[in-house]
């Protein structure tokens, strides 16, 4: 693509066409929808685009932070902006109780984690209150980023009882698996799903800008008796992750 030409504001920009930010987005949308801008195809920076439309740099942010929103841009830390791949987003049902690796494996996907973090500590206040531990008890907690061919995902950040799980480094690929074979697999879990914008941190560790949206969720998961088994927060990337759920009517 010949960018000079293609930003030319002669060809799209209208003084009666409405806000400017809103134009671009309209002119890119219409590039990307049409394949003339390929999945995968970087974008100039935004000086350079402020410089080749005549708008600031402050409408050409905008105009690439409302496409970032829909899921059509993608921002990678220290890369810049692309179109969004053409390859479908990763769907998860939200109606049974499984793993990461569960979930990656049924679709022939290879998992690979890399730890964050992996042993024993002193309890948090939340964990003290949702796990049931004692202040002066130690946890278990497992964080790690997963990632699914290379791409990744999610950071996942579980913490659980040392009754439960003693040796958190017998962890190397599935947490359940583990959790089966000592016979504290959850039966159930209670889901919280909310919508999220990335830190510095967690947003480098997926590889992506700072402030990109995501989804949030916390989970608690239970033995048959009542025993809180794990406290689970993940941050998962809303440009690659959808969960579906099934409802019927009542």
């Amino acid at each position: 693509m010949h960018f000079p030409q293609f930003f030319a504001p002669s060809d799209w920009l209208v003084a009666t066409g409405g806000p400017r930010y809103l134009q671009l987005r309209k002119h890119l949308l219409r590039a990307i929808k049409s394949g003339e801008m390929e999945p995968e195809a970087p974008l100039p920076p935004e000086r350079d685009i402020a410089l080749m439309t005549g708008l600031s740099r402050v409408t050409v942010r905008k105009a690439i932070g409302a496409l970032v929103e829909d899921g059509v841009i993608v921002q990678r830390r220290g890369s810049g902006s692309f179109v969004a791949g053409s390859g479908p987003k990763v769907e998860q049902s939200l109606s049974g109780l499984t793993s990461f690796t569960q979930d990656m494996a049924s679709r022939g996907m290879k998992v690979k984690s890399r730890w964050i973090e992996r042993g024993l500590f002193l309890p948090t206040t939340k964990e003290i209150e949702i796990l049931g531990v004692s202040p002066d008890s130690n946890v278990a907690r497992l964080a790690r980023i997963r990632s699914a061919d290379g791409i990744p995902l999610a950071i996942e950040r579980a913490s659980l009882p040392i009754d439960i799980l003693p040796n958190p480094l017998l962890v190397e690929a599935s947490l359940y698996e583990i959790l089966r074979q000592n016979g504290n697999l959850p039966v159930r879990a209670d889901q919280r799903i909310s919508a999220t914008n990335l830190n510095a941190k967690d947003a480098d560790f997926l590889g992506v800008e700072e402030g990109v949206a995501g989804l949030k969720i916390e989970r608690t998961s239970y033995l048959s008796s009542g025993k809180v088994v794990e406290l689970t927060q993940s941050i998962y990337r809303g440009d690659k992750y959808d969960f579906v759920a099934q409802l019927q009517l009542s």
